[in-house]
């Protein structure tokens, strides 16, 4: 990548985090696990420990000054100028039920705002990295050796939309998913991050979510920029650290514009 030198290292060492626990996601993947509940009621299995372990580990002997934000050992250092987010296994659910659209997500802030974005699916062997280096003034995005680039469609009524599932809004939240989904051509669920990867690539326009963490959408952020596209919360405020979990995906500003608009409340 023609970015910054050391944000080029940085997008280096997350692609080789992901190379180093493929394997060990991949170990565990389609076999009898135990699975237990956390208290917000998702799943999580020794998968999902094993590989954020590991990935905790590798990060504290590179950057020990480096703070680190994950799904299952919480975050520590999140006053570090540099912070990684870490979300092992994207799409439990999926991984449990032998599904292959799960991830591995990975994300770098610098002052809290995400530089370097890493979308892994170990089971397809895909993989989507996107570089936000705003101090280098380069924006880029691959889908593994190729650069990809958002679609060009900027009309809702040509576009396609992507949600997890029905279940992740409430009654309120789905009324506005809705709005949406009458306004495009196509509605699909499915995927987890699989369908920023697909955005991201052009092959989709919108994804539109709710419920999520901070690490569910910080590695994707820099992805779907640097591919050309637009994400933000439901009121098109940046994603950041504090932001309540309500992201809108978009392939350029007009279509965003236009989905904002869409969800609005009245």
């Amino acid at each position: 990548m023609s970015s910054s030198p050391a944000v080029a290292e940085y997008a280096a060492f997350a692609a080789s985090l992901a190379d180093a626990v493929r394997p060990l996601s991949l170990g565990w993947f389609r076999r009898r696990l135990a699975v237990d509940d956390k208290a917000d009621e998702s799943p999580v299995t020794i998968a999902d420990r094993e590989v954020e372990t590991a990935l905790r580990e590798k990060i504290a002997e590179r950057y020990p000054s480096h703070g680190i934000w994950g799904e299952e050992f919480g975050k520590r250092g999140l006053d570090a100028e540099f912070v990684w987010s870490v979300d092992p296994i994207d799409g439990t659910r999926s991984f449990i039920t032998g599904h292959p659209l799960w991830g591995t997500l990975l994300a770098l802030l610098q002052n809290g705002q995400p530089i370097v974005g890493l979308i892994d699916i170990p089971a397809t062997g895909e993989r989507w990295i996107g570089v936000n280096d705003v101090a280098g003034g380069v924006r880029e995005a691959r889908f593994g050796q190729a650069h990809c680039a958002t679609s060009p469609v900027t009309s809702l009524a040509d576009a396609t939309v992507y949600a997890t599932s029905p279940d992740i809004f409430d009654a309120a939240q789905y009324a506005r998913f809705e709005r949406l989904t009458k306004a495009v051509s196509r509605r699909r669920f499915g995927g987890d991050c699989y369908a920023y990867g697909l955005l991201a690539s052009g092959h989709i326009e919108l994804v539109m979510e709710a419920g999520l963490q901070t690490y569910d959408y910080l590695a994707v952020a820099p992805v779907i920029e640097a591919a050309g596209g637009v994400i933000t919360d439901w009121d098109g405020k940046p994603l950041t650290l504090t932001s309540q979990g309500q992201v809108l995906a978009a392939a350029n500003a007009e279509l965003h514009a236009a989905a904002l608009a869409c969800i609005r409340d009245a």
